[in-house]
């Protein structure tokens, strides 16, 4: 595996070592040896999947708080996202700033996002299925959210004038000027 630093510190991109030939291929998706040096004492402990039919289909920005807030290593199984990190340490030097990469299902790429942000993905292709771990479980009274298009970000979603589709929840979350407990 390859660890490539973002511009926003502690968020990766994974390049995973894919072995191929005319059968088709095989890689590690994970292997805690590996993790040693960007983990610290944290720990993966749950895998999560997620479906969406449609594109355009948009989930975020969600995140947990202390003490059951979450670092995740998204990978795409089907289809292909535009996945989102977006920096709540309110002590961070790149406090609500935000970086993004674009996964796709065989393309051997992981992203990670460490405890501290905010996460968001948007499908680009129908029926995207995408798995990831993170280091606790859900807990309802930890979570949080902020709007997916609130100004503060800016963020650059890739949808060409196309209403993303987005859950009651996702609709309802406040601005980020509107949010106390972060981290």
């Amino acid at each position: 595996m390859v660890i490539h630093d973002q511009a926003i510190a502690d968020v990766k991109i994974i390049e995973l070592k894919v072995f191929g030939d005319h059968r088709g291929w095989f890689c590690e998706s994970f292997k805690e040896t590996d993790w040693a040096d960007v983990m610290a004492a944290d720990r993966f402990i749950q895998d999560n999947q997620s479906f969406s039919s449609a594109p355009f289909t948009l989930r975020g920005i969600h995140f947990q708080k202390p003490p059951a807030a979450q670092a995740k290593l998204i990978q795409v199984l089907r289809g292909e996202i535009f996945d989102v990190a977006i920096d709540l340490r309110r002590n961070s030097p790149t406090f609500g700033n935000w970086t993004a990469t674009t996964l796709k299902a065989g393309d051997g790429r992981q992203f990670f996002i460490p405890v501290g942000f905010g996460h968001a993905f948007l499908t680009l292709m129908p029926d995207s299925l995408i798995q990831y771990k993170v280091t606790a479980p859900y807990s309802p009274a930890a979570e949080g959210g902020l709007m997916w298009n609130d100004s503060a970000f800016g963020i650059e979603w890739p949808i060409a004038g196309v209403s993303p589709i987005l859950s009651e929840r996702d609709k309802a979350w406040p601005k980020l000027s509107q949010q106390t407990e972060l981290f």
